[in-house]
């Protein structure tokens, strides 16, 4: 089976239900109360699993409760953890979710240990990047192991997949080694300075990244569905219109559907309608690993 390794972020998702987002300085009652599991790079790599996906996890967490409650959450789906980097005396990840009454959210991450993943470690889990097809991360991870990541896929003829989230800019030095990235319409505007609005700006933006050395480009564009462009094709998918409950880990959930069809050698086009199908599932239910749905949901 073709594996997947994710490298990323691994935090506690609190989360609490507000019919809206409060104003600066302003105190509002909310509502319901949850703790989830989270973290991009853990709700990739869950929603990678259950979708079928051969997965091992690269991460970084605290001694605390929250980072053995991770661990343990994540063997249990099937991860391979071998990869998982355990600090004594650091805390471990955790963000602060309001979600209001549309579905929509606002999040604050404290990265605790997240933040001590680093070159050095990867180099010790290299067994498990050698036998990858393909590798996905996100910039919840520090910058300096994305870049240790681009220079060894480039040196080893692997497959890199970059998630450009939280928004923020990329050096030529490590987009130029990109078999992908999967910005949304505001992670594109920061990488590209183009306003993505339809279709034309959406393939604008893929040819400036193109010339930054990026061999495929997929913008994630909401409910106008997801734009895709390489040298040979370019197209738009469409999404189902569904009752969107909490669209927390939407994005994360694309990722790892995506990753788990293009690992097994489907199209573009099948990859991204199958991610799309997925994402759509997932906002439909509290929370971020507690979302993603399984194989058997969609087909």
């Amino acid at each position: 089976m073709p594996e997947i390794v994710v490298v990323g972020s691994s935090n506690t998702d609190m989360v609490v239900k507000t019919p809206r987002f409060p104003e600066p300085g302003e105190t509002i009652l909310g509502g319901d109360f949850f703790m989830f599991p989270g973290g991009k790079g853990a709700n990739q790599a869950v929603a990678a699993a259950r979708l079928g996906g051969k997965l091992s996890f690269i991460c970084c967490v605290g001694d605390d409760i929250f980072g053995q409650n991770a661990i343990e959450g994540y063997k249990k789906e099937g991860i391979n953890m071998d990869g998982a980097l355990i600090v004594n005396g650091e805390p471990s990840g955790v963000a602060l979710i309001t979600v209001n009454a549309e579905g929509e959210n606002e999040i604050v991450v404290a990265s605790g240990a997240n933040n001590l993943l680093s070159k050095k470690h990867l180099e010790g889990a290299s067994q498990l990047l050698q036998k990858a097809d393909i590798i996905l991360t996100q910039l919840e991870t520090p910058i300096p192991v994305i870049g240790y990541l681009a220079s060894y896929c480039r040196e080893n003829s692997q497959k890199l997949i970059i998630n450009p989230a939280p928004a923020q800019e990329l050096s030529d030095d490590i987009l130029k080694e990109l078999y992908l990235i999967t910005p949304n319409e505001t992670e594109t505007r920061i990488l590209t300075g183009i306003e993505v609005v339809d279709e034309s700006s959406a393939s604008r933006a893929c040819e400036a990244l193109f010339l930054k050395g990026v061999k495929n480009v997929l913008i994630t564009m909401g409910s106008r569905g997801a734009f895709f462009m390489n040298s040979e094709v370019h197209f738009t998918a469409k999404v189902q219109k569904v009752d969107a409950i909490d669209t927390t880990a939407a994005g994360d959930v694309f990722n790892g559907a995506l990753a788990v069809c293009l690992a097994q050698n489907m199209t573009w086009k099948e990859s991204i309608e199958f991610a799309n199908k997925a994402a759509a599932l997932s906002v439909t239910k509290m929370g971020a690993q507690t979302s993603a749905p399984y194989l058997n949901e969609i087909i």
